[in-house]
């Protein structure tokens, strides 16, 4: 396949302390096979020279931009909100996203694109292989199968695992660049993107498929949960409420706040929490996440939440 007619895609790349992993990343992207490949790189200030690397991969790589410098994020969200608010999306067929620290299969995104097209869908995910300094490696699976209200509830993985058409990404462009200041109380940019795109009618493909190695580090803002401390810390933020307060925010962002199913438990209150409870199945594409929601919701329902 020429080069003229391979599909042209740009990946959106956040940065921060990452020097340490950055450029092996790069190489992994810089592989793909059968794709014509664009990285766009958004820096968070950092303290290892992170900067001074991404300046020097640009000058080494025609096809790499670093974008200017704008202040601090503090998180990752922000970072690629900002990518989405500023890069030129014209010239691209796909937009896949990228965390700094992964290495990707060569055939990542051709894959992404291939299942784009024979599921015509307009977004892309997969599973992927978590993997950790002492060698270890697990699957992680994310493909069960999408229910009618997970997208309020949960991602259907990391953001680097994602790939969205044009399509998609121009009218979530739009809409990042015209609410700026609620967009900046989400915390996770890849629960919005797919909450985002589900209640827009846009068509999701989960691939079973392992698509990259997902790097587990001590600066992973968020890494897998496996083991029973990683449960506890999952059990905790879940009854604090804190997820639910997300759901409540991405549901008012997706223009679903009047809608008859959130409005039955927006309010986050005792009652809003059972009838969570008694829909659980609609919630969480897994079957033991759809029963830790089921618990959790039901202890909610009795114990309340403090409102923030």
């Amino acid at each position: 396949m020429d080069n003229f007619n391979k599909p042209q895609i740009v990946v959106l790349l956040a940065a921060y302390d990452g020097k340490s992993w950055l450029k092996e990343q790069v190489d992994s992207i810089s592989r793909q096979e059968n794709i014509n490949i664009f990285i766009y790189i958004s820096i968070d200030p950092s303290t290892d020279n992170t900067e001074f690397l991404c300046h020097q991969l640009a000058e080494q790589n025609s096809n790499i931009t670093v974008l200017p410098d704008i202040g601090k994020f503090g998180s990752a969200a922000p970072n690629f909100f900002r990518l989405i608010r500023d890069v030129d999306f014209s010239n691209f067929d796909y937009v896949a996203f990228a965390d700094q620290d992964d290495i990707w299969h060569s055939d990542k995104l051709s894959r992404a694109v291939q299942m784009l097209t024979k599921h015509d869908c307009d977004g892309y995910s997969s599973n992927f292989t978590a993997f950790w300094p002492d060698g270890r490696k697990k699957l992680i699976n994310k493909a069960q199968p999408q229910v009618e209200w997970d997208y309020l509830f949960q991602s259907p993985g990391p953001g680097c695992t994602f790939v969205l058409t044009k399509k998609l990404v121009l009218e979530l462009q739009t809409f990042v660049r015209n609410n700026k200041e609620p967009m900046s109380s989400v915390w996770l940019h890849d629960w919005f993107i797919y909450a985002f795109a589900r209640s827009h009618s846009y068509k999701w493909y989960i691939d079973k498929y392992s698509s990259m190695l997902y790097r587990q580090h001590e600066n992973n803002q968020v890494g897998v949960n496996t083991g029973y401390k990683a449960f506890l810390y999952r059990m905790r933020f879940v009854l604090s409420g804190k997820a639910l307060e997300q759901s409540v925010l991405l549901a008012r962002l997706c223009g679903l706040a009047s809608h008859p199913f959130v409005n039955r438990w927006c309010d986050l209150s005792r009652s809003g929490f059972f009838y969570l409870a008694f829909n659980a199945y609609n919630c969480r594409r897994k079957p033991s996440e759809k029963i830790l929601f089921l618990l959790s919701c039901l202890l909610l329902s009795v114990i309340g939440h403090k409102k923030p």
